[in-house]
C-alpha cells in the first residue's frame, strides 16, 4: 500500500474499485460528479476561487422538528441527565421523548452484544412518530464486534452490522443518502442519530445555544456566510476535491464559495483568520488553526482522515469534538480505518445544498454521506440556519 502519513493507506486512485464500490458510485457518476479525476494535478502554489452568489430567498423547506426527535440519556449519569434536560428546555422536546437507557460506563466502546440489548430497550420505549435520536453522552462512542466497529450513531440508525464496517471494506450505500424524505423512519425504517459531543454541561450549553441561534439566522440576506473547501497537500486525504470544484461551479445562492488548491504544497494547507464561516471541508490529519476562524451559528466542518470519530483523542489525529470546541455546531468523522473512500465522508454538494434548502443539520449531514457505517456524527441536530423551525 502507498501512504504518506499514518492511516488512509489505500492508494489514490486504485487501479479498479471493488464491484460493490462501483455499484455504489453509479448514481454519482450518472450525475456527472465523477467527471473529474480523483487524484493528481494541482498548480505550483495555492489558489483561491471566490464565487459571489445572490441573496437567499426565505423559502424554508419542511424538515424535522423537536416533536420528531428523541433525546437519549445515560441513566445514572448526572452529566448526561443535565445535558438532556438542558436540551429539552432549549428545544421544547416532549417529556415522552426523553429516553433513559442503561448505558455501560467506563469505556469508549460497547460490545455488539451489549449494544443489541441497548437498542432493543430503546426501540421498545420510542414513541410513535420519532424520526431521529440525539445522544447526550460521549462514552461509549463506538460499537465493537468480532471483526469491526461502527460509530454508535450509525449503529443506532442501522443496527450493528459487520457488512457496514471493516477497515478498508468497500462502501455500502445508505438508503438515506441524498434522499428527499423528511420522515426517514416512516419511509425508510432508519432513524438518523447524532451525538451532541459535549463532555461537560458547560460545553453542551454553549453548543446548544449556537444551534438555537442558528435557526432562521440566514434568512433575509443580512449576512453572507462563507464556505471554505480545501484541497490540501495531503493527496490521500484530498480525494474529495472534485466535488468541491463541482459545488463551486454550480454556485450556492447567498453563500460565498472559496476553493483553495494547495496540492503542490507551495502554500498553507489551512484556512485561518476568516470570518462568517459556515462550511469548512478539508483533508488533513489535524487542522491546527481551526480555532482562529470565526464560525457562524450552525457552522459545520470536517476533515477527511482516518480517526476523527475515534473519541476521545482521535487515535493521534484530530477528534471531531475539537471542531465543536473551536466554535462549530456540527462535525463528522470515522472511528476505524476507512481508507480514503470519499463515499465514507460528507459530500460538499449534498451537505451545503440541503442545508441551504432549509434542512436541519442532522438531515443535511446524514444525507451527505453515502456510506456512514464507520462514522460518527456530532453536533446540535436541529440547527436550521435557512429556515424557521416548524
Amino acid at each position: 500500500m502507498v501512504a504518506s502519513s499514518p492511516g488512509l493507506t489505500r492508494p489514490c486512485p486504485p487501479p479498479e474499485r471493488p464491484r460493490a464500490a462501483r455499484r455504489l458510485l453509479s448514481a454519482a457518476a450518472a450525475s456527472g460528479w465523477l467527471a473529474l479525476a480523483a487524484c493528481g494535478g494541482g498548480g505550483t502554489a495555492a489558489t483561491t476561487a471566490a464565487v459571489p452568489s445572490p441573496s437567499p430567498s426565505p423559502t424554508p423547506a419542511p424538515s424535522l422538528a423537536a416533536s420528531h426527535l428523541a433525546v437519549l440519556i445515560a441513566a445514572g449519569d448526572a452529566t448526561s441527565e443535565a445535558i438532556g434536560l438542558a436540551y429539552q428546555q432549549a428545544r421544547g422536546i416532549p417529556d415522552a421523548h426523553l429516553i433513559r437507557l442503561a448505558v455501560p460506563r467506563g469505556s469508549d466502546t460497547i460490545s455488539a452484544a451489549e449494544f443489541t440489548l441497548l437498542k432493543a430497550s430503546l426501540d421498545a420505549q420510542l414513541p410513535a412518530g420519532v424520526q431521529a435520536t440525539l445522544l447526550t453522552w460521549t462514552q461509549p462512542s463506538r460499537v465493537v464486534g468480532g471483526s469491526c466497529s461502527m460509530g454508535i450513531t450509525s449503529a443506532l440508525a442501522f443496527g450493528y452490522d459487520a457488512r457496514l464496517c471493516g477497515s478498508c471494506a468497500a462502501p455500502v450505500a445508505s438508503a438515506y443518502y441524498n434522499a428527499s424524505t423528511r420522515q426517514p423512519w416512516t419511509d425508510l425504517k432508519l432513524r438518523p442519530s447524532m451525538m451532541l459531543g459535549a463532555a461537560t454541561l458547560t460545553e453542551a450549553q454553549a453548543l446548544i445555544a449556537r444551534g438555537v441561534a442558528a435557526d432562521a439566522s440566514m434568512l433575509g440576506g443580512s449576512v453572507t456566510p462563507q464556505a471554505w473547501l480545501v484541497r490540501s497537500s495531503d493527496a490521500l486525504r484530498s480525494v474529495r476535491y472534485p466535488d468541491f470544484l463541482a459545488l463551486v461551479a454550480a454556485g450556492l445562492s447567498g453563500v460565498g464559495l472559496h476553493y483553495v488548491d494547495n496540492a503542490s504544497g507551495g502554500a498553507n494547507d489551512e484556512v485561518s483568520g476568516q470570518s462568517k464561516v459556515m462550511f469548512y471541508l478539508t483533508g488533513l490529519s489535524s487542522v491546527k488553526q481551526a480555532a482562529t476562524n470565526h464560525y457562524l451559528p450552525g457552522a459545520v466542518a470536517d476533515t477527511l482522515t482516518s480517526y476523527g470519530g475515534y473519541l476521545p483523542d482521535g487515535n493521534g489525529q484530530m477528534p471531531i469534538t475539537s471542531w465543536l470546541q473551536a466554535g462549530l455546531t456540527g462535525s463528522y468523522g470515522t472511528q476505524e480505518e476507512p481508507c480514503n473512500y470519499s463515499e465514507k465522508f460528507p459530500r460538499a454538494t449534498v451537505l451545503a445544498t440541503r442545508y441551504r434548502q432549509g434542512e436541519t443539520l442532522i438531515e443535511a449531514y446524514w444525507k451527505s454521506v453515502q456510506a456512514p457505517g464507520q462514522g460518527l456524527f456530532v453536533g446540535e441536530p436541529l440547527a436550521r440556519p435557512w429556515a424557521v423551525p416548524p
